[in-house]
């Protein structure tokens, strides 16, 4: 068994991904304090075709040398806008025809196994804080929330944890 050559990975170039067919899913990023867990989510939604992300409240912006040292230049591929209020983006995008979930733990929340999107359904993801998870006036606004089941001693996963864990699954279920 050899290990492959980056050259060897048939990866698309920037002008081929931002040409590409993406998939129906958005991420919003709800007041996120550290750069490195801005630049892994950038860096896991150019793995997944993700179609855009949305950078709110106190979530650093692009260019920043700290987000593009996890990003590994990601944050050129997927697009990405910036909103002050989560809460606008969310009313937004539903506006737009999207179910907006919250990544969270609440009350009646769908366990990430048990999620499955309804065909052609268009869906955002909302992840929250890194200490306060996603603000309650957003989860208001939300059609759902999604919950990754846990079994240990620990209450929640770092937030590109999350990230990695909930994208990939629901970009499984909806290619």
């Amino acid at each position: 068994m050899r290990k492959l050559r980056n050259i060897e990975l048939g990866r698309l170039s920037v002008e081929e991904y931002k040409q590409s067919t993406k998939s129906p899913i958005v991420v919003v990023l709800d007041n996120i304090r550290s750069c490195n867990n801005i630049g892994s989510v950038f860096r896991t939604s150019d793995a997944l075709l993700i179609n855009k992300i949305y950078l709110c409240g106190i979530t650093a912006t692009p260019p920043n040398n700290e987000i593009r040292k996890t990003a590994l230049d990601a944050e050129k591929s997927v697009d990405w806008e910036y909103f002050e209020h989560t809460e606008e983006v969310v009313k937004k995008l539903q506006e737009e025809g999207f179910k907006v979930y919250a990544i969270e733990q609440v009350e009646n929340s769908i366990m990430l196994p048990d999620y499955q999107p309804a065909e052609n359904e268009k869906v955002a993801l909302v992840f929250g804080n890194e200490v306060k998870g996603v603000k309650q006036s957003v989860v208001n606004l939300c059609d759902g929330s999604i919950e990754i089941p846990q079994y240990g001693t620990k209450h929640s996963f770092n937030i590109s944890v999350s990230a990695g864990i909930v994208l990939w699954d629901i970009f499984q279920k909806i290619k």
